[in-house]
């Protein structure tokens, strides 16, 4: 999915109560393709930098199931329990450019949208915690 605000590459979702409970986010591979190349079974590392500017590193998974295809799952479990994630809060990784000295692996910033209901109104807005 294309970022037209920022001009770079981005992908996201909406959490499942199942994702919250179990501190973790999976995507279809098709969502996550521009980013990275599938591997089954192989780990790897993403540098994410939330919107307070704190680091964070997620360990993700490729996986290969016959019934849903290829998926990444996403472990991140004191991201998840630092900022209080909730269903449905929606999760956009956004990637950015490697710096020098930087780790080899893939550079994201994160962005957590929540809706609240104002004056009768669905409103999102970006989680600051």
């Amino acid at each position: 999915m294309e970022n037209q605000e920022q001009g770079k590459q981005s992908f996201s979702k909406h959490l499942t109560q199942s994702e919250v409970k179990d501190r973790i986010i999976f995507f279809s591979y098709t969502d996550v393709a521009p980013f990275f190349e599938f591997q089954e079974g192989r780990l790897f590392f993403m540098d994410v930098t939330d919107s307070l500017g704190k680091a964070w590193t997620f360990i993700g998974t490729f996986y290969a199931n016959p019934e849903v295809g290829k998926y990444v799952s996403i472990k991140w479990p004191q991201f998840s329990s630092e900022k209080g994630l909730k269903a449905n809060d929606e999760v956009i990784f956004t990637e950015r450019p490697q710096r020098e000295g930087e780790a080899p692996w893939k550079k994201f910033n994160v962005v957590i949208k929540r809706k609240i209901r104002l004056f009768g109104q669905d409103i999102w807005g970006e989680l600051k915690v």
